[in-house]
């Protein structure tokens, strides 16, 4: 259940209407901030796809069989 409570949160979180209109400030003096939001979101989605990987990976899919030829 909090799996799916934090994948809504991070749903919502990616309609980022926050920074549509503002190319400023510039994070490290170059990149826009929704472009820095954007790649910091990635990173966290990715640590949220690693876990459900890990925590929610259906075990009736890991079969004894191994590798098909």
């Amino acid at each position: 259940m909090i799996l799916l409570l934090l994948g809504a949160i991070l749903f919502f979180l990616h309609q980022d209407f926050w920074f549509w209109n503002d190319a400023r400030p510039l994070v490290f003096g170059f990149l826009p901030v929704g472009l820095a939001y954007h790649g910091a979101y990635t990173l966290v989605i990715a640590a949220f796809m690693a876990l459900l990987c890990r925590v929610a990976w259906p075990a009736h899919l890991e079969g004894e069989e191994g590798p098909a030829d």
